[in-house]
């Protein structure tokens, strides 16, 4: 799959897990699990670019000893998720009247 189109799903996919409410990284990975493989070595790169970009916030709180970063989605981020959406139903209208795919 091309580098920046798996990007930009992997984003979408992201800012979608987090769109339900504050979370974690590897509560991230399992919310994902069965819809798209990512691992702690992709997801960490994303989260980081997400908030460079003002698309998500973070905390950082103790968590069974252990301080556990939190990210939440911004209106910015919510503005992302959606126009990453309408992105991924014009990318599958494309495909459906290349490929004559049908649903």
């Amino acid at each position: 799959m091309d580098i920046q189109l798996k990007k930009g799903i992997l984003d979408v996919c992201v800012l979608h897990a987090i769109e339900k409410g504050e979370t974690y990284g590897y509560k991230i990975i399992s919310d994902l699990q069965g819809i798209i493989e990512i691992s702690e070595s992709t997801l960490y790169p994303i989260l980081k670019r997400l908030e460079s970009g003002g698309y998500v916030t973070t905390r950082t709180a103790e968590h069974s000893g252990r301080l556990r970063r939190y990210y939440k989605i911004t209106t910015l981020g919510l503005k992302k998720l959606a126009d990453g959406k309408n992105d991924m139903l014009e990318i599958n209208t494309i495909y459906k009247k290349i490929f004559g795919w049908r649903n």
